[in-house]
C-alpha cells in the first residue's frame, strides 16, 4: 500500500448553518459543494465545502447542530485548520478580513511562513497560511474571490497533545509521513504527495488539560486512500499494531473507517471515490438537499426539519 498522500477531508461541529454558510462561502470564498445530512442525525444538516468540485485536500465538513454549546480547545484535539494562500496574497487577505470587519491575527513566521489566524463564528481557529508550495485546486469561478488570491485547500492541521512519541510514530511508521522539522513546542510531519494537504502539526503542551466538545471544535482529521483495497490493508495494518479501528462505513462520496490515535484525536481514513459527482453535475452541486438512499422514504420530514438556508449567489457579480 501507498503512504497516506495527505489530508482528504476535515469535519468539525457548528451551530448555526446559516452563519456557517455566510463564512465559508461569502468570507472565504469556498463553494458548498454538497448539502445532506448527518447519517446518524438527519434532523441536521452536513454541509460541505472546498473548491469548484470539492478536491480532495480542499473540503471540510460541518454538522452544524442548533444547539449545541461552545466547545473549549483542550489536548487530545486538533487545535486548528490551515488553508494555503499564496504568498503573494497576504495583502489581499488582510485588506479583506480588514473590510468585512472580521478580527484577525498574524503570528511569528511558521517554518518561514507568514501565517493569518482568524476564528470562524462558533470559534474554530481558522489559519491562512502563505506559501509558495504547489497546490492543484480546481478554481470556483462563480465566488467572491479572485483566481490568483483564491485559498489552496489545506495547508496542514495542528494537533494538540500532551506527548510526542504515540502519534508520531504512528504517522511515521504506520502512515508513511516523514518528519521535516521542529519549532520549539511544534513539530511538523509532511504526507508522500507534493500537493496540498500535505502537513500535520503537533504542537506539544504537557500541562493542557482536556477539552470540551462543542460547536467549533474539530470532530475528526481525515486523510486520503486511494480505493477500497487499499483502505482494506490499512485496516489491517492499523489492527495489528493495537489501533482499534472501526469496520467501513459508507459515507455515500467516500468509504471510512476510524480510530482514536495515541493522543486521543479521532482519526479517519478515507477512499478517493466515489466523489461527490455521482447524484449531481458540477453545475448542480451543493444546490439541492441529498439524503442516502435509506433515507428518501422520509425527506418531506427531514425538509420540514431542518431550517431552510439561503445559498450566496456570486455569479452576477465581479470577485473584489
Amino acid at each position: 500500500m501507498k503512504p497516506i498522500q495527505g489530508l482528504h477531508h476535515i469535519t468539525a461541529v457548528a451551530s448555526d448553518p446559516q452563519a456557517n454558510v455566510d463564512f465559508y462561502v461569502g468570507v472565504l470564498g469556498q463553494r458548498l459543494v454538497k448539502t445532506t445530512v448527518n447519517f446518524d442525525d438527519p434532523g441536521t444538516y452536513h454541509l460541505y465545502y472546498g473548491d469548484e468540485i470539492g478536491t480532495l485536500g480542499t473540503a471540510i465538513t460541518f454538522f452544524p447542530w442548533r444547539t449545541m454549546h461552545r466547545g473549549r480547545i483542550g489536548s487530545g484535539e486538533t487545535s486548528a485548520m490551515a488553508y494555503a494562500i499564496p504568498r503573494t496574497s497576504i495583502e489581499y487577505w488582510r485588506a479583506r478580513l480588514t473590510d468585512l470587519d472580521i478580527p484577525f491575527e498574524e503570528t511569528n513566521l511558521r517554518f518561514d511562513d507568514p501565517v493569518i489566524s482568524l476564528a470562524d463564528p462558533d470559534g474554530m481557529v481558522v489559519e491562512l497560511v502563505a506559501t509558495d508550495d504547489p497546490s492543484t485546486i480546481q478554481f470556483w469561478k462563480d465566488g467572491p474571490i479572485p483566481e490568483e488570491h483564491a485559498l489552496r485547500g489545506f495547508h496542514s492541521v495542528t494537533l494538540l497533545l500532551n506527548t510526542l512519541p504515540g502519534t508520531a510514530a504512528l504517522l511515521t511508521e504506520q502512515m508513511g509521513y516523514d518528519f521535516v522539522g521542529q519549532e520549539g513546542s511544534r513539530f511538523r510531519f509532511c504526507g508522500a504527495s507534493n500537493d496540498r494537504g500535505l502537513y500535520v502539526d503537533i504542537d506539544v503542551q504537557p500541562d493542557v488539560p482536556r477539552g470540551s466538545f462543542g460547536a467549533g471544535s474539530i470532530h475528526h482529521v481525515a486523510f486520503r486512500t486511494v480505493d477500497d483495497s487499499e483502505q482494506l490493508e490499512y485496516m489491517a495494518a492499523f489492527r495489528a499494531a493495537g489501533q482499534q479501528v472501526t469496520s467501513v462505513q459508507d459515507r455515500q462520496y467516500f468509504h471510512s473507517i476510524y480510530f482514536r490515535g495515541p493522543g486521543g484525536v479521532l482519526f479517519e481514513v478515507a477512499t478517493d471515490e466515489p466523489g461527490f459527482l455521482i447524484d449531481e453535475s458540477i453545475e448542480e452541486l451543493g444546490s439541492s438537499l441529498k439524503l442516502p438512499s435509506w433515507y428518501e422514504s422520509k425527506r418531506d420530514f427531514i425538509e420540514k426539519t431542518l431550517p431552510p438556508i439561503d445559498h450566496p449567489d456570486f455569479s452576477n457579480t465581479l470577485s473584489k
